[in-house]
């Protein structure tokens, strides 16, 4: 996770799903940076009723599953408690981590900021740890971050590679906003299009920018995933492993956290969502 700047189904709901009202209110352009903008209060999200509709997506079939990170700590915000399941599901994972996230500070001094992409690294695989999901096999691919959409040919090519053969591929949502974010969904969406894997889409700063019924949001491709207070655990004690965003590098305001507490709210629910 980093601010500024037709897929597949694993098969049907386990309940049908009930139409989403999108909010009637004409929303009118996003703002030029919708990440840096005063964001939605967890609050709102949690008095939604539209949440609670959204059908269970089924865990219950899958054998191999791979995920695509744009950024350390994607993987673990929009799916974290999902990766707690499937691990002790003895599912085999494979994260795909598209860049090092290098670029979550990019006008800080502070000496760890030129250590960032090795820092980054070691939190992802100590929240692996933490979701008991420590075989999973990391693969990086070491794009610049901000940088995927300039590489995004050649990252379907190697995404077509590494999600042959697997059950279902998730990947962050292509509208969400932030252009690695999109550039990973739009590349994953194009190698599943290529190889016959389904590919779900996992929200990030959606959670930030959108609001409750929001008709930018396809609400009706949405599912959820509940997670029981031992994945809730799993999750956020894996959450706590990415100090470098939680907390600031240093006393400058370029050191700011990435992940206060109010953004950090929006992963901490007892359930995750997908888009399918």
């Amino acid at each position: 996770m980093r601010p500024r700047s037709t897929t597949g189904r694993s098969g049907p709901p386990e309940t049908p799903a009930e139409p989403i009202p999108a909010d009637p209110t004409p929303t009118g352009p996003m703002p030029a940076d919708p990440i840096q903008a005063p964001g939605t209060p967890e609050e709102q999200w949690a008095a939604w009723p539209g949440l609670a509709r959204f059908p269970e997506w089924d865990l219950s079939s899958l054998r191999r599953v791979v995920v695509v990170a744009a950024h350390p700590d994607d993987e673990v915000l929009g799916l974290g408690g999902t990766l707690a399941r499937l691990a002790e599901a003895n599912v085999r994972l494979r994260l795909v981590a598209v860049t090092d996230g290098e670029a979550s500070h990019p006008d800080s001094t502070a000496p760890i900021a030129r250590d960032l992409a090795r820092v980054r690294r070691a939190e992802t695989l100590s929240a692996l740890d933490e979701l008991g999901a420590g075989d999973t096999e990391v693969i990086s691919l070491g794009l610049p971050d901000s940088g995927v959409a300039e590489g995004e040919s050649r990252l379907t090519a190697r995404l077509t590679e590494l999600t042959e053969g697997f059950d279902v591929c998730a990947a962050p949502w292509s509208g969400d906003a932030h252009a690695d974010h999109e550039a990973a969904g739009r590349a994953a969406s194009a190698a599943g299009t290529a190889n016959g894997v389904p590919v779900l889409h996992y929200p990030v700063w959606t959670w930030h920018w959108s609001h409750p019924g929001d008709s930018r949001v396809p609400w009706d491709r949405a599912a959820r995933v509940s997670l029981d207070a031992r994945a809730r655990a799993r999750k956020r004690a894996a959450l706590d492993c990415f100090v470098s965003q939680l907390q600031p590098l240093g006393d400058a305001h370029a050191d700011a956290p990435v992940l206060p507490p109010g953004e950090l709210a929006h992963f901490l629910r007892d359930f995750e969502v997908v888009l399918r």
